[in-house]
């Protein structure tokens, strides 16, 4: 794969890269993971096709007085991120899906607990509704809940989306709520058949890797107008990337902490830890070719593979804006757990969980904040100042780190606070940094940190 290419489309904003890194993570939500189905309750799924009247959400275009009603065919769209979810059940009979079922001995991928936790709305038969199909892949209530008891009524009056959300509606406008959904899959979590094991990725699957804002922009399928404003509230990008990064680590750092999820037999569970850390090429030359960067967040052992610490490293740098009284607590946290890695599976553990208390707290702290005009330039000039640029040594951690700044800028122009000519302007930029982390072999640390802060630097002297 080669370097990110531009396509925006400015009249609506920014549209995300149609190449490189983004449109990687884009294409892998089909393949990789997608959003899971709660089984919590015994309501049932009703399907897809429950959705998809004319009247309801299946027209051809988005002109309904309240909602879009096209949100069917943006869901089905075959050449548009958006149309992931809908296409995660037939990506389990290609090719990929086949290899990586047969290597794990787990039969036919389209038929395995292990693949349909994430890549279908799997819950048990006597959940399913008539017209309840698996093969509908990631359908709309595998984010928005089961609609057994609120889908004969949700439009109608005198429902509010507070009675739907009563009924098991998934309140997706609160961050929090939203991460949990997303990151089951975009992460995992404890349920049957959403975590991937360094033993999946091995067999060929894609590394996993999420960013809330990101991900929720690739997949939006409704307008922010006034109506929805008024039933949900206005969204706030830099509380939903905030809160995003706090339920990452919360997520990480919670599976982790248990034993069945933090090994695979006698040796670590990898999943968690920093694939590039270890997948450098080998060679036994006289002159070596050192990968190892010092990085000032993580007191590991020369040698040590890290813990992936790309949303520790994003929240630790914010937090003292954000959310000041929580700053140092989760920082010293941070460091104290990677500096349990090196003494023992116990020690890591109960540092894991003391972690991962932290990043709840910052989390509730993150979401309840009141967010002003400032925060996004001061959020993206932090994660590029040299104090945080230190820490970008390693693949993963810059991954976030462009992720962050784009989506950012993103919300600026939205916003209207950065015009649309000026953020045309700092593409070029945000394009090298792109091109540094495209392709993982050719990370290249120093080009990645020199292009992020001049992108950042481009952006601040806007603000």
């Amino acid at each position: 794969m080669t370097g990110p290419k531009a396509n925006w489309n400015w009249s609506a904003g920014f549209d995300w890269p149609t190449s490189g890194l983004v449109f990687r993570i884009a294409a892998a939500l089909s393949l990789l993971i997608a959003f899971p189905a709660t089984t919590a309750n015994s309501n049932t799924f009703e399907g897809v096709a429950s959705c998809a009247g004319s009247t309801c959400h299946g027209r051809a275009e988005g002109n309904g007085s309240v909602v879009r009603q096209d949100e069917i065919a943006t869901w089905q769209e075959r050449s548009s991120p958006s149309g992931a979810h809908s296409r995660a059940f037939a990506v389990l009979a290609g090719r990929r899906g086949q290899q990586i079922a047969s290597s794990l001995g787990l039969g036919k991928a389209t038929e395995a607990p292990e693949c349909l936790g994430c890549h279908a709305t799997f819950v048990p038969a006597s959940q399913r509704g008539d017209r309840f199909q698996t093969a509908d892949g990631v359908g709309c209530e595998s984010c928005h809940g089961p609609s057994g008891e609120w889908l004969a009524a949700h439009y109608a009056r005198p429902a509010t989306h507070g009675s739907n959300v009563a009924n098991g509606l998934t309140p997706l406008e609160n961050p929090q709520a939203r991460a949990s959904v997303c990151l089951d899959c975009h992460y995992g979590s404890s349920k049957p058949g959403q975590f991937v094991t360094h033993s999946m990725m091995a067999a060929g699957h894609p590394r996993v890797s999420f960013e809330l804002d990101l991900f929720s922009a690739l997949q939006q399928h409704h307008d922010v107008d006034a109506d929805y404003a008024a039933r949900k509230g206005r969204p706030n990008a830099v509380r939903f990337w905030a809160v995003g990064q706090a339920e990452a680590v919360r997520r990480a750092t919670s599976l982790f902490s248990e034993p069945r999820f933090g090994m695979e037999g006698a040796f670590p569970q990898f999943y968690f830890y920093d694939c590039h850390s270890c997948h450098r090429t080998i060679t036994d030359a006289q002159q070596r070719k050192l990968t190892f960067e010092t990085n000032p967040g993580r007191p590991v052992p020369f040698g040590s593979p890290p813990f992936n610490d790309e949303n520790i490293i994003m929240l630790s740098a914010v937090a003292g804006a954000l959310v000041p009284a929580q700053a140092e607590g989760f920082r010293a946290a941070s460091r104290d757990f990677h500096r349990a890695m090196g003494k023992g599976g116990g020690d890591a553990r109960a540092a894991a969980q003391v972690l991962s208390r932290r990043a709840g707290t910052l989390s509730n702290a993150l979401n309840q904040r009141a967010y002003g005009n400032a925060d996004a330039f001061e959020v993206i000039g932090i994660i590029s100042n040299k104090a945080t640029s230190a820490r970008f040594t390693d693949y993963a951690g810059s991954v976030q780190a462009v992720m962050a700044i784009d989506t950012l800028l993103n919300a600026l122009v939205k916003d209207g606070r950065v015009s649309v000519g000026a953020a045309a302007g700092i593409r070029a930029n945000i394009n090298r940094a792109y091109a540094a982390v495209a392709e993982p072999n050719t990370y290249r640390p120093a080009d990645f940190r020199s292009a992020l802060q001049s992108a950042s630097g481009a952006i601040g002297r806007l603000r």
